[in-house]
């Protein structure tokens, strides 16, 4: 029995030692459960990879600079292959085909010095066709003469801006024309230097067709 008593006092005692400091208890308890909410939110973020990806909605065409890019960490797992790690591989370079806000930029976006490859002493450089149905029946490889015409001036007759230009890419059609604000579709060409600036201002101001030469 006295084994029993004590037992039974021991816990009397530690009874009242809890219930007088219940309240020290309790702050204490909080406290912790504060400092592990802090702690668990501390926590650092998870890792991300930084991709370029298009500032805004983007026509094709646009020749891009530093404004039209924004930077945005993707989780590893979700970069696309082929995303730009640094923006220097486009800038200055035009756009082959349209981008949304968001979308991440690729170097297969723009028009590069390797589309010409097949043809020495070319250049290739984008040009948008008035008549998307014309441009439907082209096809990479083909042979065509590209004349514009002023829609301001019918009389004024038309222009052959290059005789012998090859198809060397056909960009995606814009869904809505009214995106860019330019109709037509954008169709990359492999001309001869001088022609180049020409052929790509062109379709800004004129009614630009192909003529198949071969």
């Amino acid at each position: 029995m006295s084994a029993l008593s004590g037992l039974l006092d021991h816990l009397d005692r530690t009874r009242r030692w809890v219930l007088l400091r219940r309240r020290w208890l309790a702050a204490l308890s909080a406290g912790v459960a504060a400092y592990v909410a802090v702690s668990g939110a501390a926590s650092p973020p998870p890792p991300t990879v930084p991709v370029w990806t298009a500032a805004r909605d983007l026509p094709a065409g646009t020749v891009l600079g530093t404004d039209d890019l924004h930077q945005v960490g993707f989780a590893p797992a979700s970069v696309p292959s082929h995303a730009l790690r640094s923006p220097r591989a486009v800038l200055g370079r035009t756009l082959t085909g349209p981008i949304g806000r968001g979308e991440p930029v690729s170097g297969l976006d723009v028009v590069r010095p390797g589309m010409a490859r097949h043809y020495p002493g070319r250049v290739a450089v984008p040009v948008r066709v008035t008549d998307p149905a014309v441009a439907a029946l082209l096809r990479v490889g083909d042979l065509v003469s590209l004349v514009a015409a002023d829609p301001a001036d019918p009389a004024a007759g038309s222009d052959t801006l290059a005789s012998d230009a090859a198809v060397v890419a056909l960009p995606a059609p814009v869904g809505d024309p009214s995106a860019s604000g330019l109709p037509g579709r954008l169709v990359v060409v492999a001309v001869a230097p001088e022609e180049a600036d020409t052929v790509a201002t062109a379709s800004a101001s004129k009614f630009v067709t192909a003529v198949w030469v071969r």
